[in-house]
């Protein structure tokens, strides 16, 4: 039986970059990446180079390696999640996925640019996905294309992923397991 797929946001639910500037998230250790080694928006870069300030709580690795899911890169930063993320959270490199030609292309419909690539990526696999980008639209647009059990968990950029985040995550597992057809003879 597969278990379901974790899609990971890193902007957001593992940096909690919305935080006070001035100060570190608890927990949180300081990772500097240069500019061109993560994929970020280039309208909201500012004239000056400096390094991409990264909030991460190490424990997240351990915590997220214990759930009962495959993980998956979903971000911008796509590969480089497994240079620069990775490892300081202590995972091993994982799987992402490749946003392509649909990477920051708006919709008319107002459905986020990785909804579609991602209910592709899962192809009826049930799957939880963490980011703090997440609308009505994206959750109709998963309704309705996708046949398995899908959550789209928002998670607050100011704070990134807590504990009872993890637990809403746990439970949809939970949730997915119970909703599966019996194999007993």
């Amino acid at each position: 039986m597969e278990r379901p797929l974790l899609f990971l946001d890193v902007d957001g639910p593992l940096n909690p970059y919305a935080a006070r500037p001035e100060r570190r998230p608890e927990g949180c250790i300081t990772l500097r990446v240069p500019r061109n080694s993560a994929l970020v928006d280039e309208v909201s870069l500012s004239s000056r180079r400096r390094p991409l300030r990264v909030w991460l709580n190490p424990e997240h690795g351990p915590s997220l390696l214990r759930m009962e899911y495959d993980l998956c890169w979903a971000t911008t930063w796509m590969d480089e999640a497994n240079r620069w993320i990775a490892p300081a959270l202590g995972l091993p490199e994982l799987p992402f996925v490749d946003f392509g030609d649909a990477l920051f292309r708006e919709r008319p419909d107002g459905v986020h640019w990785k909804t579609a690539p991602l209910v592709e990526y899962a192809d009826g696999r049930p799957f939880a996905w963490v980011d703090d980008e997440q609308t009505e639209p994206d959750r109709a647009y998963v309704d309705a294309r996708h046949r398995g059990l899908a959550l789209l968990h928002h998670v607050d950029p100011r704070i990134g992923l807590r504990d009872d985040d993890f637990r809403a995550l746990a439970d949809f597992v939970d949730d997915s397991y119970d909703a599966r057809p019996s194999t007993d003879a």
